[in-house]
């Protein structure tokens, strides 16, 4: 049902990337990881990926000024999976455009399930757009 979503998981440890990775495969989604913010942007402008798993706190540029700089330019869901668990943080990560917030420990299955309703939700936009016709002039 997917159609081999692309999903970019950004998060400094490899631990989390692997575990999110693995859950996220098992569902066919296409995944790919960073451990920085270093690289996201670029890759995001060559790959166009259909959603983002983001942590707060990486090296160099954070999660939410990622989320910023891609609020610029796209509506790509994103899904914030954060240490960084006080309500400011996840009011702010929601603010500047986070789809969703997760507080590390979290569940993977609760992170699948997440991702796989904002899809839900996504897929009957579209699907709702593309069955309006109109038709004028028929005669």
């Amino acid at each position: 049902m997917n159609l081999m979503k692309h999903i970019f998981v950004v998060d400094d440890e490899k631990s989390i990337r692997d575990l999110i990775k693995l859950y996220l495969e098992k569902e066919n989604y296409r995944v790919s990881l960073f451990e920085s913010g270093k690289n996201v942007l670029q890759e995001f402008k060559n790959q166009k990926p259909d959603l983002l798993v983001l942590d707060i706190m990486l090296p160099e540029t954070d999660g939410l000024e990622l989320c910023r700089e891609i609020r610029k330019t796209s509506d790509v869901p994103i899904v914030f999976v954060s240490a960084r668990d006080e309500e400011f943080d996840r009011v702010l990560g929601l603010e500047l455009g986070g789809d969703d917030y997760l507080s590390k420990p979290f569940s993977p299955r609760e992170l699948l399930v997440r991702i796989k309703n904002i899809f839900k939700r996504l897929d009957k936009t579209i699907n709702s757009e593309e069955t309006s016709i109109s038709i004028k002039d028929m005669k």
